[in-house]
């Protein structure tokens, strides 16, 4: 559906949409396909008048290992691409704080980097138990343009926020959700995710879009007042010797 990429799986279930990542054999870690797809999905889901909830999960074992390193290296070197990319974060954040159809994340692994900032900005959020959060961004001396402190201070305190955010640590369901950063730890994520939205989609339409809307508003308004500097400084540190030598320490490292 919605003339995704081969990364982006859209299944119609009555009035839900089943949203999938889909690299399984790269922990659904984001390429540039993937990338421009999660830009271009919301607005589409938006238009889909007969869309009345969204479960979106992760193909095979995680929701979303982060950034492709391969992808983060083009984006290193390529300035076109890079203006595009940090334009398609744009996208993703403005697009999800504005879709109309409510978003219950089922984190059934990992969701690191942009996986962790999709669970952030989805509605409701049940994680596995062996799930955990993790925004990487400053280990690998990037800024979190499209991450978790452009949010995290909206869902937990500003001192755990600045905590995971500076130092990348990972974020166990249970903590996540005693920190106020998922909903529920349960056996089965995407079960209880499905139940949560067909609850949802069975409920009067605008009574629904218009809560969603009003309590994303104080959303919108903090993102809006970041992003820009958000998006600048981003920019800037994919240009910097500390990103440069820390994607090369990493790619070796993997290789090995």
């Amino acid at each position: 559906m919605y003339d995704m990429p081969s990364e982006i799986d859209v299944r119609e279930d009555g009035p839900l949409r089943i949203i999938t990542l889909n690299r399984p054999e790269a922990l659904n870690a984001v390429n540039d396909a993937l990338h421009t797809g999660l830009a271009q999905l919301w607005p589409r889901l938006s238009a889909d008048h007969e869309a009345r909830a969204a479960v979106l999960t992760g193909s095979g074992r995680a929701f979303s290992a982060g950034g492709d390193y391969a992808y983060l290296e083009e984006l290193r070197r390529d300035p076109v691409l890079r203006a595009r990319s940090i334009a398609h974060g744009r996208d993703v954040v403005l697009g999800m704080a504005r879709c109309r159809v409510p978003v219950v994340a089922a984190v059934n692994g990992p969701a690191v980097g942009l996986g962790c900032s999709l669970v952030a900005l989805s509605d409701i959020v049940y994680m596995a138990e062996t799930a955990y959060l993790a925004d990487p961004h400053v280990r690998v001396g990037l800024v979190a343009a499209d991450g978790g402190p452009l949010t995290w201070p909206l869902h937990t305190s500003l001192l755990h926020a600045k905590e995971y955010a500076l130092t990348g640590a990972r974020i166990p369901a249970r903590r996540a959700a005693e920190m106020g950063l998922a909903n529920h730890v349960v056996p089965d994520p995407l079960a209880a995710a499905r139940q949560c939205a067909t609850q949802i989609a069975g409920l009067a339409r605008q009574a629904v879009e218009s809560t969603k809307r009003l309590l994303n508003l104080h959303l919108e308004r903090a993102v809006l007042a970041t992003l820009d500097f958000a998006t600048t400084a981003e920019e800037q540190s994919f240009q910097t010797d500390d990103f440069r030598l820390t994607l090369a320490k990493l790619t070796r490292g993997k290789a090995s």
